[in-house]
């Protein structure tokens, strides 16, 4: 099928569907923040662990843990973070169905800290959503196929 640019940065072909020029890049960022918010957990969970101290409960929440347990829960996703988002930018099709599974796990676990890091958990759950929107709007490398 031929595909036609409009003006307004949509892509549409015959049969009337588009796709977006902004999910189609989006899908590479999308990796991109995958592996940044991995290395960024990676490094909040090996402080955890190091240092009981580092963070304070802000009130009372029903999800409390020790911060030992924070700091190996934030490794482990990070890390897992970190694969998919390289596998995102590598094109691997398997890491973006992951990707979107791993997004929506961060987005739980920062919801989880929010009484740690207020600010920094609900960007967390931002880019979360953000990387599952544009995983499951990129349909380029399904129509490429």
């Amino acid at each position: 099928m031929a595909q036609t640019a409009s003006p307004s940065g949509a892509h549409h072909t015959r049969s009337g569907k588009g796709h977006s020029t902004w999910a189609t890049g989006g899908a590479m960022f999308a990796g991109v923040l995958l592996f940044v918010d991995g290395v960024l957990a990676v490094l909040n969970g090996v402080v955890s662990i190091a240092r009981d101290n580092v963070y304070t409960l802000n009130g009372s929440y029903t999800y409390q843990f020790t911060l030992t347990s924070w700091g190996w829960i934030h490794l482990v996703v990070g890390a897992l973070l970190v694969l998919t988002g390289l596998g995102i930018m590598s094109g691997a099709s398997w890491a973006r169905v992951l990707g979107v599974g791993m997004a929506a796990v961060s987005i739980v676990a920062n919801f989880m800290w929010l009484p740690y890091q207020p600010v920094w958990a609900v960007i967390a759950i931002a880019i979360g959503v953000f990387v599952i929107w544009s995983l499951l709007t990129d349909r380029t490398r399904a129509v490429a196929r």
